[in-house]
């Protein structure tokens, strides 16, 4: 005998009718009509082949089959709205785990300090966070929430810009003094100038060095000895005189106000790079995620200087 849809929503008819005592009753809770719930014992009955209520024009009860039966699907029926109501509260609750695919720059330097008030606030959370240089498949890697830099590919993936950041081009007050300083964009590329290279960890190719003032864009082409996969080694580097680098503002803001670092091209500041979110779709996004998303913009906020 084959288990299908109809057998199914015919069974939780039958539990209506035995929890409302009635034909009627189950109508009422079922937002059906007396016939339709009648229509719909007696279908059930005849792919059973069984009798299921005794009836009489004053009562109904259960056969003893129709007994037998609800005596095992009832604890079933009770289960599967156990389960639904769990799934309900779950989006309302945050609770649970959470992975989150997360950029080890931003994990480290932004959202890291700032997670005890976020967990201390969920206390029934479980926060899985995995600091990787890739997106990668996020959703076949079971991940719910991914939090990266760039801009995004194409993808059926959901997509919420968090912030943009400015890219400068800096040095140290050492390299300066050993190297000048550069009075053009267009010097970097004469080879007079150490420039330290970052590697794109999507193409594995060190990023383009672009230069931007208003709506026109130079893009530079610069080599260097150094190339580095690591933003803080990049930072290091480039803080001990090594070279000139290109790095988000997003980070170096006390570097640069205390002098630290030096912007060697102000008027050339504009190029910025992204912030997004991504996750696998926008309807029923469950609570644990939302907060977590909530939190993290509102820190991306503070971080942007909104």
């Amino acid at each position: 005998m084959t288990f299908d849809e109809r057998m199914f929503s015919g069974m939780g008819v039958l539990a209506a009718v035995v929890k409302g005592g009635s034909f009627a009753a189950a109508a009422e809770a079922l937002d059906m009509t007396p016939s339709g719930v009648s229509r719909a014992i007696a279908r059930l009955e005849q792919r059973l082949a069984v009798r299921l209520f005794e009836r009489t024009t004053r009562s109904v009860s259960l056969s003893e089959d129709g007994r037998r039966l609800y005596d095992q699907i009832a604890p079933l029926l009770s289960a599967l709205e156990e389960a639904a109501g769990t799934m309900a509260e779950g989006r309302q609750s945050v609770r649970g785990r959470l992975r989150v695919n997360i950029d080890p720059f931003f994990s480290r330097l932004i959202l890291g300090p700032r997670l005890g008030s976020f967990m201390r606030r969920h206390p029934d959370l479980r926060l899985d966070l995995i600091t990787r240089e890739q997106l990668g498949d996020m959703v076949a890697e079971g991940f719910d929430l991914a939090i990266r830099f760039g801009e995004p590919a194409s993808s059926s993936l959901i997509s919420r810009k968090l912030l943009d950041t400015r890219i400068l081009t800096v040095a140290s007050p050492a390299y300066i003094k050993a190297h000048g300083r550069p009075d053009t964009p267009r010097e970097l590329e004469s080879g007079k100038h150490v420039c330290i290279q970052y590697r794109d960890p999507e193409t594995g190719r060190p990023f383009a060095w672009n230069v931007k003032r208003g709506r026109k864009l130079i893009a530079l082409r610069v080599d260097g000895p150094l190339l580095v996969n690591d933003v803080g080694t990049m930072h290091s580097a480039c803080l001990a005189g090594f070279g000139v680098a290109q790095v988000m503002e997003l980070g170096v803001e006390n570097l640069l106000a205390e002098g630290r670092l030096i912007n060697l091209l102000p008027h050339w500041s504009d190029e910025r790079f992204p912030l997004h979110a991504f996750y696998p779709s926008r309807n029923y996004l469950p609570a644990k995620t939302r907060a977590f998303l909530d939190f993290v913009l509102s820190i991306t906020g503070q971080a942007a200087g909104d």
